[in-house]
């Protein structure tokens, strides 16, 4: 038996080695991620100037071509009347027609190159882009195996029955950290930092601007400088919301959903929004509360960056056995056999109210709002009394 038995410090060296191999490839690929996030901000920027620049030499190539047809219909009159000019206005003629001529072709070659380059970075973001979303998803993955590997299971395998179900769990518990890190990073990246770029370009533009145009521009400008960091403001509050509403455990779901609403309100400057409940309020697991707030918040949300709405209304009914959460709007509303499942708000609604062992209704059309009704079973969703 001793022959045969597993040298343990051996196969502990070989894990840990493995291990770090992974963690290393990880870092790896974020690496490349990053860079080529960089990469495409750059591209992106370019982009902007090239196609500035692809306008400005339309202008001037429309400007030239005038000029040179005007020329030419001046020179054909003076070969036409030779003897009606002097020599120099024959000369001037001919070299004035000939310069522009010159200058539109310039003008015209020009234009084509800014064509293809133009042209050369739509197809390179277009192949960052893939390169970018193949490399986060390979850092997920490879991201779960490690922590999967590395972490402690044994506290979750008391509380489950079979090893399978254990290796099971614990791999969807890092998945879903692993997803929510992840989203987390691309609402910060795609929202408030994507934002902050765009204003450093916009403000570097303003200075342009105001020289060129004058102040009247610039100040247009500056306006849309102003709602652009408003927006990525927004953004910021709505992310810190997005990691956990703190007050949920102290005051419960009604208070928070009351101050939420508020600072929305407040900060939305023009909406207003309409909230009340009816009923004796309970309190639901802590994990359950957090799931209903989403689903308040999702709507809400989406009443306000898809539907442009001015009035929300937001009602909460407690009943004997269920709880009636009803969202409307007066936005826009949507075409619902186009969005079907494609939105991702849509969906996640539909995974919470599940886990909630819910239904949702929604009612939409455009041009006359949306409407959400979420009904929440009492029973066994709880706290103890």
């Amino acid at each position: 038996m001793k022959g045969n038995s597993i040298n343990i410090q051996a196969l502990e060296t070989i894990f840990n080695s493995m291990v770090r191999v992974m963690d290393q490839s990880k870092n790896d690929l974020y690496i490349i991620s990053e860079q080529s996030r960089r990469d495409l901000e750059e591209m992106q920027k370019e982009l902007i100037l090239v196609k500035e620049d692809i306008s400005r030499v339309i202008t001037e190539g429309d400007y030239l071509e005038k000029m040179t047809q005007h020329s030419r219909r001046r020179l054909a009159d003076v070969s036409k009347n030779f003897v009606c000019y002097s020599e120099s206005q024959v000369k001037s003629s001919y070299e004035t027609a000939n310069d522009l001529f010159v200058q539109l072709s310039v003008n015209r070659m020009e234009e084509k190159q800014l064509r293809g380059r133009r042209d050369e970075l739509e197809r390179r973001l277009a192949t960052l882009l893939e390169t970018i979303m193949r490399a986060d998803q390979l850092v997920t993955q490879v991201a779960t195996v490690v922590n999967y590997l590395t972490s402690d299971l044994k506290d979750v395998g008391e509380a489950l029955k079979t090893a399978r179900y254990k290796k099971e769990f614990g791999i969807r518990i890092i998945q879903a950290q692993e997803e929510e890190r992840k989203r987390l990073s691309r609402d910060i990246h795609d929202g408030p930092a994507q934002m902050m770029a765009n204003v450093l370009i916009r403000s570097g533009l303003i200075e342009k601007t105001y020289v060129e145009k004058g102040s009247e521009a610039a100040f247009s400008e500056l306006k849309d400088l102003k709602d652009m960091v408003r927006t990525a403001l927004y953004e910021v509050r709505r992310i810190i919301y997005d990691l956990r509403p703190m007050a949920l455990d102290d005051l419960g779901l009604i208070p928070t959903l009351k101050k939420y609403l508020s600072t929305i309100e407040e900060y939305e400057k023009g909406t207003t929004i309409h909230f009340w409940d009816t009923g004796n309020e309970r309190r639901f697991r802590s994990d359950l509360e957090v799931s209903i707030f989403r689903l308040v918040q999702e709507a809400v949300t989406n009443a306000l960056k898809h539907g442009k709405a001015k009035d929300i209304w937001v009602k909460i009914e407690w009943l004997r056995d269920i709880m009636n959460i009803s969202i409307k709007d007066s936005g826009q509303g949507f075409d619902k056999n186009e969005v079907k499942d494609k939105s991702f708000g849509i969906i996640g609604m539909k995974e919470r109210i599940e886990l909630l062992k819910g239904n949702v209704t929604i009612n939409s059309m455009p041009g006359s709002g949306t409407s959400i009704l979420f009904q929440i079973p009492l029973q066994n969703n709880l706290l103890d009394d």
